[in-house]
């Protein structure tokens, strides 16, 4: 059986994720970030998360290059950080959007949650690579509610 990319990709795009900004700054580098909805727990013990990156980015050779990143879940209101940090060719945090956290790495203030991790490993997934970090810094804000994204679009939590 073979499976029509596309009609994966839309089917994959019913699975509701939350939104996150993962930043990065290796040496040489200026403080970079890119939206990524490729985001999930792997271990309580030890603190493990993941996300993948397209072989294709063009920021994969500087994440390569990275040993620490951050990890900044975003709010509802964020939704101009998502799109700000998603496009193409414009990965550079602005200097009001970040500040150094606790291990150095550039973290988004506001978000709801900021993770700072270690990489931990990198796998080979198909046409993406997963990448593994170790959490080693955390400050979980509670400031609002998550940004989610669903079948093309952004959407809200409904309270019943």
């Amino acid at each position: 059986m073979t499976i029509d990319s596309r009609e994966f990709r839309d089917a994959l795009g019913c699975f509701a994720t939350g939104v996150t900004v993962i930043t990065a700054n290796p040496e040489g580098q200026q403080p970079f970030g890119m939206t990524v909805n490729s985001f999930a727990s792997v271990s309580l013990d030890p603190p493990l998360v993941l996300w993948s990156l397209q072989n294709n980015s063009e920021m994969f050779d500087v994440w390569e290059r990275a040993s620490t990143f951050g990890v900044n879940i975003l709010r509802a209101d964020q939704q101009d950080l998502s799109n700000l940090y998603a496009r193409k060719g414009d990965h550079l945090l602005e200097a009001d959007h970040f500040v150094a956290g606790v291990t150095g790495v550039p973290v988004l203030p506001d978000s709801l949650v900021s993770m700072e991790c270690e990489v931990e490993a990198r796998y080979p997934g198909g046409d993406h690579t997963i990448i593994v970090g170790r959490v080693t810094a955390m400050e979980n804000r509670d400031n609002g509610e998550p940004l989610l994204f669903c079948a093309g679009g952004y959407r809200e939590l409904a309270r019943t």
